[in-house]
């Protein structure tokens, strides 16, 4: 376990979190009119987002020194890689229920919210069971390890959005309207407040996230309990998410052999976590990063190589449904009927 720790001030904590509401605030302004995000404009903002995070880099090691700002980049690295699995899930949950291009973006927005959240609560919670009971880092890296076994190995199971407890518990629970109206998460129908069809896509993707979440924060605690830094490195990662999946979502086919390299990125955390507690030690921060960036490196272009004959949409994402079409509706949600952005249907790669 890297014991890295450093004092960090309520208002730098302060200034962190503010800043990251107002980077939010701006790219919800950005977007208020709903407009189809093309690949030029989702790669723009996914640069700054990663200038970002990067340039946080920069001021840790200004602040704290060369380790707080490699352990930030290793945290970094690997949440951004894992983020992209994310992006497949989403990308089938959009395509399960049709959702138009016009309104991914907001389910994205506050999708990033509620994973910001999610991820807070269970990074405090991780790194105070790690550094009170030591046995904890056994039974977190026999669970990374597991994950990334089990993502290496499910590369063919479908995702059913509909048949999620949690999305199913919702539909129970509140008067659910199976169609979208607009933008719109609830409508008033004769007085009652009702839920939209993108009020439900917005569940699904947090419940999904919900898990994602989960091995996220686990992989980062591997390489650092150092709250700060483990807060940070997820927060600037997950930042980028929306932009990330309209850079990729025409892409998503061609990243046939990703999981394998997130399957071993996890296992690897797992192995790191495990030695940390024993007469082995932490393993070097820039062995971990060498690792990291070598997994990615090898396991897109392994992909690409192995698809460069196949045809794929760079410039758009794949599906452009136009909000206003008039489409059949899917026979057991209501949604409209479309074929899946991204392919064959991937893994949710991180089991519920």
């Amino acid at each position: 376990m890297n014991e890295l720790s450093f004092a960090v001030p309520l208002w730098v904590w302060a200034a962190v979190t503010l800043g990251i509401g107002v980077m939010l605030a701006v790219d919800l302004i950005a977007h208020r009119d709903n407009h189809v995000i093309g690949f030029r404009e989702a790669a723009l903002w996914s640069g700054l987002w990663i200038a970002i995070g990067l340039g946080f880099g920069l001021i840790l090691w200004a602040w704290q020194g060369g380790e707080a700002s490699s352990t930030y980049y290793a945290g970094y690295l690997i949440e951004k890689a894992l983020s992209i699995d994310n992006v497949f899930v989403f990308a089938l949950v959009f395509s399960f229920f049709a959702v138009p291009d016009a309104y991914q973006h907001k389910v994205l927005f506050w999708g990033v919210i509620g994973a910001l959240a999610a991820r807070l609560v269970f990074i405090f919670i991780g790194a105070e069971l790690l550094q009170v009971f030591f046995w904890t880092a056994y039974l977190f890296g026999a669970f990374l390890i597991w994950t990334g076994y089990k993502m290496a190995v499910s590369k063919d199971e479908e995702v059913h959005p509909d048949r999620n407890p949690v999305v199913r518990l919702v539909k129970k629970i509140i008067p659910t309207d199976p169609r979208f109206h607009g933008d719109k998460f609830f409508i008033r129908v004769s007085g009652k407040r009702i839920a939209t069809l993108l009020f439900v896509v917005l569940v699904a993707v947090e419940a999904t996230d919900l898990v994602f979440a989960v091995d996220s924060v686990a992989a980062v605690l591997a390489i650092t309990t150092n709250t700060f830094i483990v807060w940070t490195a997820n927060a600037f990662a997950v930042l980028g998410l929306r932009s990330l999946y309209f850079c990729l979502a025409g892409l998503l086919r061609r990243f046939q052999y990703l999981h394998y390299g997130l399957a071993v990125l996890l296992a690897f955390a797992g192995v790191k976590l495990i030695l940390s507690e024993t007469p082995v030690g932490k393993l070097p921060i820039p062995l971990t990063l060498g690792v990291i960036a070598v997994t990615i490196t090898v396991s897109i272009a392994w992909s690409l190589i192995a698809t460069r004959g196949e045809d794929s949409d760079s410039g758009e994402t794949a599906s452009q449904t136009d909000p206003m079409a008039d489409t059949q509706p899917h026979p057991a949600t209501g949604a409209h009927a479309s074929t899946p952005s991204a392919g064959p249907h991937h893994p949710e790669g991180r089991p519920s």
